[in-house]
């Protein structure tokens, strides 16, 4: 859950008050992890939801960047990636 909470860029406290919410929305389950960690996963309403999102982010991020070349477009990525500073992401 650290690195999600990192990734969408909340705390870690944040980033659990969200996943207790998502676990009362039937959005995720908690299954066994390593040692007495718990592991989170989608539930298939939680897909379905994701999914759906996932279609609206791609319409949104294609209308907004649609003014650059496919060229710009990679070197804007690079770019991005450098300044998150992100090891994971590149």
């Amino acid at each position: 859950m650290h690195l999600l909470a990192r990734l969408t860029f909340q705390s870690d406290q944040a980033f659990g008050t969200l996943a207790g919410r998502m676990l009362e929305r039937g959005l995720i389950e908690r299954v066994p992890g390593p040692g007495r960690a718990a592991r989170h996963r989608l539930t298939e309403k939680g897909y379905e939801l994701r999914k759906a999102g996932g279609h609206i982010v791609e319409r949104v991020l294609a209308d907004s960047f649609s003014a650059l070349t496919p060229t710009q477009l990679a070197t804007f990525d690079k770019l991005l990636i450098r300044l998150l500073g992100s090891p994971e992401l590149s």
